[in-house]
């Protein structure tokens, strides 16, 4: 690849073989198309038919628009890079990289969030879930969900890019990965970025609490249904969301903690396709192939 530029980055990708590089490349591409037809169905579908316009499927909605936006801001340009053999990405792309990302992996736990609370009121207080969860409530949700996704992303990005970088600026990454980025700095300057970090993986902490307890008293509700037809009802709307909760925090946990190499191994390949891949193409056909409601309206759809 190209040398870098003094005021960008490097981007090293996968291998420094252009063969191996274009096979990944067109592999993530296969994906990145898969997820992004998967989730324009999903909100195609929860946009035009009328029997999808609960709180749920306007959560999911959204949920489909962050996860778009996530696999759209870090594979379009690996792709690109990797076919036109340079990986050279200016300073200001990188930090728009790297706000884009935070922005989009903090709302969707947010998101995440609001749906687990979404589904408590349906199954737990199903008598006052029309006025709880009211449009305004929904409204004033999703508007929450993306104002901590930015202020998240501008604290993490202002913190990551006030520390001095020296030396060969290459990023061994597909995209501007910030724990890459802090490996750049000539000096233990980044104690404003462990000290935003420590703060949002104690709001996340608080996150993944507030999900565990709402499933536990929904399951809870759940298994004390007389109706074997209400049970299952109930869990065919549950255990999709809890599959994608429990995909994307795992994924998030393997990014968070795997080492991160000077030389990318097939495990960093295999870990960075879970953590930006997999969970944007994999939301649409949890809820397309565990939701009825859903199947029903992708066929009306289709029809016309």
């Amino acid at each position: 690849m190209a040398n870098v530029t003094m005021r960008g980055f490097l981007l090293m990708g996968f291998s420094a073989k252009p063969e191996l590089e274009i096979f990944y490349a067109s592999l993530f591409l296969v994906l990145y198309l898969l997820a992004f037809a998967g989730n324009m169905v999903i909100i195609t579908t929860t946009s035009l038919d009328d029997s999808l316009q609960s709180p749920m499927y306007f959560f999911l909605k959204h949920l489909s628009l962050l996860d778009l936006c996530y696999i759209s801001v870090t594979v379009p340009r690996f792709v690109y890079n990797s076919f036109m053999h340079s990986g050279n990405i200016s300073l200001w792309e990188c930090v728009v990289q790297c706000f884009a990302s935070i922005v989009c992996v903090s709302a969707e736990l947010s998101m995440l969030t609001a749906m687990s609370y979404d589904r408590y009121v349906a199954i737990c207080l199903p008598l006052h879930y029309d006025v709880i969860m009211n449009s305004r409530t929904c409204i004033h949700g999703v508007i929450g969900v993306w104002v901590s996704g930015a202020v998240s992303g501008a604290m993490h990005t202002a913190a990551t890019f006030s520390i001095h970088f020296c030396g060969p600026r290459v990023i061994h990454q597909i995209f501007c990965d910030i724990p890459q980025l802090l490996k750049l700095s000539c000096s233990n300057d980044y104690v404003y970025e462990i000290g935003v970090t420590a703060f949002l993986a104690l709001v996340a902490f608080l996150c993944v609490i507030f999900i565990g307890f709402s499933y536990m008293h929904i399951f809870s509700s759940v298994l004390r249904m007389p109706s074997a037809e209400g049970r299952a009802k109930a869990f065919s709307t549950c255990l999709p969301h809890l599959a994608i909760v429990t995909l994307f925090i795992s994924t998030s946990a393997f990014e968070f903690l795997k080492p991160h190499s000077d030389t990318p191994n097939v495990l960093d390949i295999l870990l960075t396709i879970l953590y930006t891949v997999v969970p944007p193409t994999l939301n649409p056909v949890i809820y397309s192939l565990r939701n009825r409601a859903i199947k029903t309206a992708l066929r009306k759809v289709f029809q016309r």
